[in-house]
């Protein structure tokens, strides 16, 4: 790791801690031990950008691109599930004791007699596991339950939980997303997908929307949870045709698959660092739902391609509305909010290959090299982002997509007229 930069003036924050570039991060040893309020992040071209002083995520810290440990390598799967499921045990236990889901239930003050069945249900649920959690406390099977009921909360200063305060204000519009879904749909027309898929993605679109209504950032997190799967599902399918010798024409297609990937990581990342994951049973969701959309999209996948890049662009789709919609609705508490620093690093620093490798539709283009100076930047690439995963997915279910063939062509120019002799395939159908 490169040395600590020192702390520096600048005119317009004040006293700042100063960072520079990509491994920034190894500075903020861990989001709520932080002390300064006005971070500063300097880009590669000089830019200095105040930085989201705190890390609201559950696995801030180490579980953070660019902070301590990042690049690491990790412990065996055993030690991995062991620590993990100490972890997220102590989670459950304090999210049943203290009722975390009380204050989602706090929103609906006019809710629906099937959400209000759905509080009753959940709410006994949660009795019983309190019953059952003391009863092994008193047994010395468990350790008793003694931490605060917000052990990282009381860590943070004023301003940081003002700052989380603006971020608990944001709110989604369903219906508004929906209306501006059928918009689209009736000028740019439907994709164009098999009754079942769509049928999938529409019970998808009700479900998010019944569940996470009042919540966008943890909506957020879950979708951008489950959105990684399907760029695994395609490169471990691709992976496999090449080793087995079937299909190696889409090495790279999987080279763009890993960019898509990438991205959606750093999107991933952004909503915990606000705070997505810090419920135990939205955590619980999000990854079980990953792990099996992952297996479903293998199926799907070994089965038709052409489906799977279908599916995967009407969410994509989906993605754009939604995140249009939130950024408009939200855009003057977004604006006084500071980006968080692995948005910075991802948008802002160091090698932009991987960021290049996604933008399906600028060939021949200037690069694509957005602003991020505050929390609607942020939100405003990231819909952008989406935008390009949508023109991918549709090229690949198309057949369509323009690879950089740049190499190739160089190839074929120094041999001029003449041709790489290939070998005649056996032909079994004669």
């Amino acid at each position: 790791w490169p040395k600590p930069c020192p702390v520096v003036q600048c005119p317009t924050l004040g006293r700042s801690r100063f960072v520079q570039g990509r491994y920034a991060q190894h500075m903020v040893s861990h989001a709520f031990d932080t002390d300064s309020a006005s971070l500063v992040f300097e880009d590669d071209g000089g830019e200095r950008i105040q930085v989201l002083s705190a890390d609201y995520g559950f696995r801030s810290g180490a579980g953070r691109l660019y902070q301590d440990g990042y690049g690491g390598v990790p412990k065996s799967i055993v030690e991995l599930s062991i620590s993990n499921f100490k972890k997220e045990l102590i989670a459950l236990r304090r999210s049943v004791r203290f009722d975390e889901y009380k204050q989602i239930s706090e929103m609906y003050e006019d809710a629906s007699w099937f959400r209000r069945l759905g509080f009753s249900v959940g709410n006994s649920i949660r009795e019983a596991f309190v019953r059952l959690d003391t009863w092994l406390e008193d047994e010395n099977i468990l350790r008793e339950l003694k931490l605060p009921k917000n052990p990282a909360i009381d860590s943070l200063t004023d301003e940081q939980i003002a700052v989380l305060d603006k971020v608990k204000q944001l709110r989604l519009d369903d219906a508004k997303v929906s209306r501006r879904e059928k918009e689209r749909e009736d000028k740019e027309g439907k994709v164009q997908a098999p009754m079942i898929i769509r049928l999938v993605y529409n019970i998808l679109c009700w479900t998010l929307d019944v569940l996470y209504e009042g919540r966008p950032i943890q909506r957020f997190w879950f979708l951008e949870t489950v959105a990684r799967m399907p760029y695994f599902s395609f490169i471990s399918m691709l992976h496999l045709y090449e080793s087995l010798g079937w299909w190696r024409a889409g090495a790279e297609v999987r080279k763009v698959h890993f960019a898509e990937e990438w991205n959606e990581l750093h999107h991933l990342q952004i909503m915990e660092s606000l705070g997505g994951d810090q419920l135990w049973v939205d955590r619980f969701m999000a990854e079980h739902a990953a792990i099996f959309y992952y297996w479903v999209l293998i199926i799907m996948y070994s089965i038709s391609p052409s489906s799977s890049y279908a599916f995967s662009e009407l969410v994509e789709n989906h993605a754009v509305d939604t995140y249009s919609v939130f950024a408009e609705d939200n855009e003057d508490i977004l604006r006084e909010i500071p980006p968080p620093l692995v948005a910075l690093n991802y948008y802002k620093s160091g090698d932009l290959y991987l960021f290049d490798q996604l933008q399906a539709g600028w060939t021949g283009q200037e690069p694509r090299r957005p602003s991020c100076n505050n929390l609607y930047d942020v939100f405003a690439n990231i819909r952008d982002d989406e935008v390009e995963h949508v023109k991918t997915m549709h090229a690949l279910k198309e057949g369509t997509l323009e690879l950089d063939q740049s190499r190739f062509k160089d190839a074929n120019k120094k041999l001029g007229s003449m041709a790489i002799k290939t070998l005649e395939s056996f032909d079994f159908d004669e």
